[in-house]
């Protein structure tokens, strides 16, 4: 027997690839699982019922438990406590994550898993507070991992592969300088100077219209620094005879 389990973008649950009718509760309760692991009774009772007096939460507990081994037999592991899915429940949740590890270890990630770091949401619509926590960490799992993609993609010579992974991770947090950086850097590389000039002056607007700040020096200086740094180029010599080094990367 297997299980899919699909938390990104949507909750949906598919059996040997039938989708199966959960509740809302058993949903809850299942999702939790996926993410945090193996949970006691009780912790899995006051996180999901946290309103509720301990007694009326673990009465829920175990009326949801029934209905998910009595409707969806195998999803839960044998045994009583602690409670967990089934070796057989494969969720895409992790092979995001191992993704992400990929591109952070540098290396390639397996087919497909891209595609998950670009558009991957993380349950949108579900707003109970200890999933708040989670949807924030994957967040930044996936920006970290683009920026590692794009900076992967920028030691490989391929600028434009660069700038596709650094715009996503910029599309997810739009006043992170780091992400624009990578942008303005692969454009330049690709020999597009006006679009590495309206990246700069876009987030420095938005910056200033949001928080009131201004980009840093450095981002500035990457506009005219990139060229340098490309394979074959020669420094620039100034009527002094000095050669001007480019100022490091962000």
């Amino acid at each position: 027997m297997s299980w899919e389990l699909h938390l990104l973008g949507c909750w949906q649950l598919d059996r040997r690839g039938t989708p199966q009718t959960v509740g809302a509760r058993q949903q809850r309760l299942i999702a939790s699982l996926a993410l945090l692991g193996a949970r006691t009774r009780r912790y899995l009772a006051g996180l999901l019922w946290p309103e509720s007096t301990e007694e009326q939460a673990a009465s829920s507990l175990r009326v949801t438990v029934f209905k998910i081994r009595h409707q969806l037999p195998g999803l839960l592991a044998d045994g009583a406590e602690p409670l967990r899915l089934s070796d057989d429940v494969h969720v895409d949740v992790d092979r995001l994550r191992d993704g992400a590890d990929s591109a952070l270890a540098g290396t390639e990630p397996a087919a497909g898993l891209t595609d998950l770091l670009y558009a991957a949401e993380l349950l949108p619509g579900w707003y109970d507070d200890w999933l708040l926590f989670e949807q924030e960490r994957l967040r930044q799992t996936r920006i970290a991992a683009l920026e590692a993609l794009a900076r992967r993609h920028l030691g490989e010579g391929r600028p434009e592969a660069a700038v596709a992974a650094a715009m996503r991770a910029a599309a997810i947090e739009p006043l992170r300088e780091s992400a624009h950086a990578l942008v303005i850097r692969g454009q330049v590389r690709a020999g597009n100077a006006a679009g590495a000039r309206r990246t700069y002056e876009d987030f420095r607007r938005r910056l200033a219209e949001e928080m009131g700040l201004e980009p840093s020096t450095r981002l500035a200086q990457l506009l005219s620094a990139e060229p340098l740094e490309n394979a074959g180029a020669r420094p620039v010599t100034h009527a002094a005879g000095r050669h001007r080094q480019p100022p490091k990367e962000l």
